[in-house]
């Protein structure tokens, strides 16, 4: 069949318009390999991707038509693994074999004659002088015409190099504005109306963390927050982020006990388009969207040990691997870690890998109770007041002196958090009126236990952990082990109940009986 000039420009002309509009490679190659079966005979199609970097091909999609045994799968493959492709890209000029036989050796054209397969043409897809891929052309019985066809496929493939080039940045635009709607998203639902002009402080205790945070802040250094459950640990690294250097980019909050174990990488790395049922996008993880931003990992050791281990991985390197991903992916990012634990004693009870928390125990900062920084109260007493009320268009409550002094005295068991919480519930309950001492006691006793008609004064965890460990030395004679020492009656190992005694400072003393 003669290929005229005539007719060379109608068979372009027809398959840049059948082409131009798709927008998905599926839809894409169906329409090329339609068009193509329309002027030339071929048992199979295939567009090879070239990623010069990692000297890799993948396929653009399924190929059209036979498909051999062990090289048409869809992942990455090394480019010594497609021996016509690196033929191909290594000459930039098309490769015409009309004899597969004579090079059966090879692995992918002994495959493709055990297919069936006895001919092929392959062509480079050059776009601005670089390598996209190849296009490849195979053939059951070799046509008679092979020479005049690939002069003519030389001319198309041209144009499908400029389609497939279109196509690649069109998808990758879409993945970037589906990216930046993720992160619009995240942001939205993410934000809990921080501000870092309500840091309201004036204690001691407080001054010295924020001379602290001030230095620690524009530097690269990871920073670990520890303190009780409400005092404000996420405020405080949300505001280390805006004091850095990253302040222009993402502060991604990563809640770690929130995460389901068979999510967690999924959440975390993203996964690859096809990784699992349902994956029918690329996902980006927070990490990848913490690029050049801070990731905060809120109750890090809450976190089962197995995936505490990949997370040690991704902070030494700062790469990963997307689920069902064929290449790293690397990222950029400091990170904050908190917990409401003791980490020497999540350490020592196993919770806590050590060596995790060398990692991320570089600066650390320790977030006072409220009952310690009791001075902070009228400050954050007034200044969130204002705050809360014009959220919710009502006029803020006044504290009676009474009113103030109460909870002053109050320990504040559940911290900043709590105190928000009542401030919230005076504002809906009393806007704008005067707060009495009896409305404070009212406000209280609905948290605190039967009975209980004043502020609680309830021991703190640490306290009555020390009392316990004490009132059981002493009924145990000061024996620490054994069926009558005081880890038996505490039901706890030996070597936790010695790690606690010397975390609080607790000397064994045996009695002695002296005879009268």
């Amino acid at each position: 069949m003669e290929y005229s000039l005539t007719t060379r420009y109608q068979i372009l002309l027809e398959i840049t318009n059948a082409v131009i509009n798709k927008t998905s490679r599926e839809d894409f190659f169906d329409a090329l390999a339609a068009e193509f079966k329309k002027h030339f005979s071929c048992d199979r199609l295939s567009i090879n991707l070239y990623d010069e970097q990692s000297q890799s091909l993948t396929y653009f999609t399924r190929a059209e038509g036979v498909a051999p045994e062990g090289i048409s799968g869809l992942g990455e493959r090394p480019l010594i693994k497609g021996s016509i492709a690196k033929m191909v890209i290594q000459s930039r000029q098309p490769v015409i074999i009309d004899n597969l036989l004579r090079y059966k050796d090879l692995f992918s054209i002994g495959q493709m004659v055990k297919a069936g397969l006895v001919s092929t043409m392959a062509f480079p897809l050059i776009i601005r002088n670089k390598i996209l891929g190849t296009l490849h052309f195979s053939f059951k019985q070799r046509p008679d015409n092979l020479s005049r066809m690939s002069e003519l496929l030389t001319d198309v493939t041209s144009q499908v190099a400029i389609a497939v080039d279109n196509l690649i940045a069109y998808n990758r635009l879409e993945d970037e504005k589906k990216h930046l709607e993720r992160e619009k998203q995240y942001l939205i639902s993410h934000s809990e109306n921080y501000r870092p002009d309500r840091f309201f402080y004036t204690s001691a205790a407080m001054l010295e963390i924020m001379e602290l945070v001030h230095r620690v802040a524009p530097t690269e250094a990871p920073v670990f927050i520890t303190g009780e459950t409400g005092t404000g640990k996420d405020f405080l690294a949300r505001y280390i982020h805006h004091l850095s250097l990253r302040n222009d980019h993402m502060f991604i909050k990563v809640n770690c006990p929130a995460i389901p174990p068979s999510l967690f990488e999924s959440e975390l790395f993203g996964h690859a388009k096809g990784a699992f049922t349902g994956a029918d996008t690329n996902r980006v993880g927070r990490f990848e969207m913490a690029d050049k931003g801070t990731v905060f990992l809120d109750e890090v050791g809450e976190l089962p040990a197995s995936l505490q281990a990949k997370l040690l991985q991704v902070l030494q390197e700062k790469r990963f691997d997307r689920v069902g991903g064929s290449r790293p992916v690397e990222t950029d990012f400091r990170v904050i870690a908190a917990t409401n634990r003791d980490p020497e004693e999540s350490i020592h009870s196993g919770q806590l890998r050590k060596d995790l928390y060398y990692r991320l125990n570089i600066i650390r900062i320790h977030m006072p109770p409220l009952r310690d920084r009791i001075d902070d109260v009228p400050v954050l007493l007034d200044n969130l007041t204002q705050g809360e009320a014009a959220m919710v268009n009502q006029k803020p409550p006044v504290y009676s002196r009474e009113a103030l002094d109460l909870l002053l005295a109050y320990d504040w068991p559940g911290n900043i958090r709590e105190l928000k919480n009542l401030i919230k519930r005076m504002i809906i309950l009393k806007p704008g009126a005067r707060i009495q001492s009896a409305d404070i006691e009212k406000m209280i006793r609905l948290d605190a236990p039967a009975g209980n008609t004043g502020p609680r004064t309830l021991p703190t965890l640490a306290e009555a952990e020390r009392r316990s460990i004490e009132q059981a030395l002493i009924e145990c004679n000061g024996v620490i082990g054994g069926k009558n020492g005081a880890a038996r009656l505490l039901d706890v190992p030996r070597s936790t109940l010695q790690y606690r005694m010397k975390k609080y400072n607790i000397c064994p003393v045996r009695s002695v009986s002296i005879p009268s």
